[in-house]
Parts: C-alpha cells; structure tokens; sequence
C-alpha cells in the first residue's frame, strides 16, 4: 500500500463516519494542511502522524513481508 492509497482509505473512512477533515485534524492533533496533503497523497508524513489519523478514525496499518523478486524464481 503507498501513501496514495492509504489518503484514499482515510479519505473514505471520514466519509464513512460523516466527520470533516477539520473534525480530524483537531481529534488527531495533526494539523489540517498536513491531512489534506495526506489525502492527497502529497508529502512525506512521519509514521507516528500517520498513526494518529489511523487511530482517530478507527484504521489500523498492517505491516506484511513483501515479495522480492529473488524469492519468485
């Protein structure tokens, strides 16, 4: 999953849960530029911040093992 896809996910989630992006922003303590550029799928964001948008709308980040390509042949 990139950056783009998890914006999309926490764009989709607000909706969901009828909340705005104001309404996270301050629930989470991210400011509001830095979640609309991560719904954007813009910038860089520290995982910490990331997590606390994830937990604020009730999202969780799985981490898996990633298939190389050396493992495939």
């Amino acid at each position: 999953m990139d950056l783009k896809e998890i914006g999309q996910a926490i764009k989709a989630r607000r909706a969901t849960l009828g909340v705005n992006q104001r309404t996270v922003s301050e629930l989470s303590g991210v400011a509001i530029n830095t979640l609309v550029a991560i719904e954007r799928g813009e910038g860089n964001p520290q995982i910490t911040t990331l997590m606390d948008i994830l937990d604020t709308i009730g999202l969780q980040l799985d981490v898996k093992p990633k298939v190389m390509e050396y493992e495939t042949m």
